[in-house]
């Protein structure tokens, strides 16, 4: 894991402002972005709530740049990339600073660690944004939440959110829309990709790629089994015993979630059918027509 210090100038108009609150999920932190060359700059995401040092290596960016915040970007509801707004717009932003967000969909779109007087508003599929040596475009890249997006330029920056990380491989609350949204930035061919959390991808064609082949991969893995016994009914934890028959006992529910999130991707593709059984959702090959 290549360390990642506070402060990165990744370029003349792009500057990495680490979110300073490491953990399982968010690797050595949030990765925040500060956008432009003038004095009302675009800062992307902002990190958790009440953390200090996160707050104090921003303000110490803004104070060398002589700049403000003028606009800001989340790349989707979750806490490490939305709960520090109500501290950045308090101490950083300028008196028209306005906060944008991709709403949610079938959801009620609230984020808990936003106060409610802050409003948010509503991001847009491919809408434009603009500072003085910074301009980005929106793109709606649903699958990890049902609100993400990435940022592209022009010039082949990706601003990935969670959808690409720097190391591992992300989570996600949809599957097929996910798998959708990589194939998707796979057609932007972006030249270099700056995550949510991780470090920098340099070589991001193989980075999206591999992503795409881990998960068609284990779902070849899932759907053979289900062509191996036509006709037998199969829910997750069925899946999992076979699937992961070398994978520890105790990892199991783990594995049940993300075989879970499979079985509903091919479902929606009509390779499998689902039918609920004893409130227990169940599985089984459809018609060979259908495949």
């Amino acid at each position: 894991m290549a360390f990642i210090p506070p402060v990165t100038k990744l370029s003349s108009s792009i500057i990495r402002i680490l979110g300073c609150n490491p953990g399982p999920m968010t690797l050595q932190g949030t990765n925040t972005y500060l956008l432009g060359t003038g004095k009302r700059r675009l800062l992307i995401d902002t990190g958790d709530a009440d953390i200090p040092d996160y707050l104090k290596h921003l303000g110490r960016v803004l104070e060398e740049e002589k700049a403000m915040i003028g606009a800001i970007i989340l790349t989707h509801w979750h806490h490490d990339h939305v709960g520090g707004v109500k501290d950045v717009l308090r101490m950083f932003a300028d008196i028209d600073c306005h906060v944008y967000k991709y709403p949610r969909v079938n959801e009620t779109d609230v984020c808990p660690e936003v106060p409610a007087e802050i409003k948010i508003e509503k991001l847009s599929d491919q809408q434009e944004f603009e500072v003085v040596g910074s301009k980005l475009q929106i793109v709606h890249t649903p699958g990890h939440t049902t609100d993400h997006v990435i940022l592209t330029t022009a010039e082949g920056v990706l601003f990935s959110g969670d959808c690409i990380l720097g190391e591992g491989t992300a989570v996600f609350e949809d599957l097929y829309s996910y798998m959708k949204s990589l194939e998707n930035i796979l057609t932007i061919k972006p030249a270099i990709i700056y995550p949510g959390h991780g470090n920098v991808i340099e070589d991001p064609i193989a980075k999206i790629k591999y992503y795409i082949n881990h998960r068609n991969h284990r779902e070849e893995q899932i759907l053979d089994l289900f062509m191996k016994n036509p006709q037998k009914q199969m829910k997750c934890m069925d899946v999992v015993k076979v699937i992961y028959q070398e994978t520890p006992e105790k990892l199991w529910p783990a594995a049940s979630l993300n075989v879970g999130h499979h079985l509903s991707k091919l479902a929606k593709e009509g390779k499998l059918s689902k039918i609920l059984q004893s409130n227990e959702e169940t599985y089984h090959l459809n018609k060979p027509s259908n495949l």
